[in-house]
């Protein structure tokens, strides 16, 4: 099997914290290059958003992005994300929920609740949040259910549609293209990718050569672009794409050797939304300060994690010869790296 570099190569000095935590990951890119002949460089799908971001040193209890924090609770620690306005705008109702007085702010309104109770009321209001190494120990990154009939294929020439949005989905795209698909980005006319705000030079490196839709969710258009292809990429609730006419068991059902990846925070029965930060420290993929208290590691750490498990476990179900729904949980896969270390 033909191995990949290590992180260590050409890595800035704050990145090599995470390298007691790589193992599994190792694993999954060696086995991905195996499978479809296409090296991946950890360094760069790791850590190259921060790097064109500026970040220069290892983050602490606030997130590489700035928008995610670490709060010491009553019993623990927990990370809530105001990631989008509408998680800034709701702090009012969560500090209300907290039953903080009034002029409290959220550090000080968050040592008189458990971790859960922070992550659960944040939740309520559709903020993410997470208890401290609260989820994912217990279920596998990536879990495959049978739907359609098999079929053998390489990836050479497949169509693969691209509904996610952010990292880790377009990640896996992105290795899928190297590895000879078609891929296609689909975007909502009403909500484009927010990656696009950030560094431009991200967010080409994971769209390069790809084609580009944009269209409205609620027409036939995104459902005649699914019934398209051999491979779909999503990040949505379930029933969101079910209220538009698309069920990923009828697309495999459908067509032999189809394969549809779908990346959620805690699994498709679980509504909780999360981002790649809170989704980390949810797994326990955190670091340790002199103090023993967690600190983030990387940069939304979970994001690029989920989307290198993703793309091993697409290319390991077509070359079987697909037919799979796979499941592929944000907190699972920190999880399965944070059991693997002592960092």
């Amino acid at each position: 099997m033909e191995k990949n570099a290590t992180l260590e190569t050409g890595a800035p000095p704050w990145t090599r914290s995470v390298s007691p935590c790589l193992a599994p990951l190792t694993e999954a890119t060696d086995d991905f290059t195996a499978l479809t002949g296409v090296p991946v460089d950890l360094s760069e799908a790791l850590f190259l958003r921060a790097r064109l971001a500026g970040v220069a040193a290892l983050p602490g209890r606030v997130s590489a992005g700035g928008s995610c924090r670490l709060l010491a609770t009553a019993d623990g620690w927990a990370a809530v994300n105001l990631a989008r306005p509408d998680d800034t705008a709701a702090l009012p109702a969560l500090l209300a929920l907290l039953a903080a007085a009034p002029g409290t702010d959220l550090p000080t309104a968050a040592r008189g609740v458990t971790a859960a109770q922070l992550a659960h009321h944040a939740q309520l209001l559709g903020i993410p949040a997470a208890a401290h190494a609260s989820a994912g120990a217990d279920r596998p990154p990536v879990r495959a259910t049978r739907h359609g009939p098999r079929l053998p294929r390489p990836l050479t020439g497949l169509r693969v549609v691209d509904l996610s949005a952010l990292w880790a989905g377009p990640l896996c795209a992105r290795l899928l293209g190297l590895a000879g698909a078609s891929v296609v980005k689909a975007e909502s006319t009403t909500r484009p990718d927010g990656a696009r705000s950030g560094p431009p030079g991200f967010y080409r490196l994971l769209h390069e050569g790809h084609e580009s839709r944009v269209l409205d969710f609620t027409t036939p258009a995104l459902a005649d672009l699914v019934a398209e292809a051999d491979v779909v990429i999503e990040a949505s609730r379930p029933r969101a794409l079910r209220r538009l006419g698309i069920h990923a068991e009828r697309f495999l059902a459908a067509r032999p050797g189809r394969v549809w990846v779908s990346i959620t925070g805690y699994g498709r029965a679980d509504d909780r939304v999360a981002f790649g930060d809170d989704a980390a420290v949810a797994g326990g993929l955190t670091g340790r300060d002199g103090t023993g208290r967690p600190v983030f590691l990387g940069d939304a750490l979970a994001d690029p994690v989920t989307g290198l498990f993703a793309a091993r476990a697409t290319a390991r179900s077509l070359a079987a010869g697909g037919g799979e729904l796979l499941c592929v949980s944000m907190t699972a896969c920190a999880a399965r790296l944070a059991g693997a270390r002592a960092c």
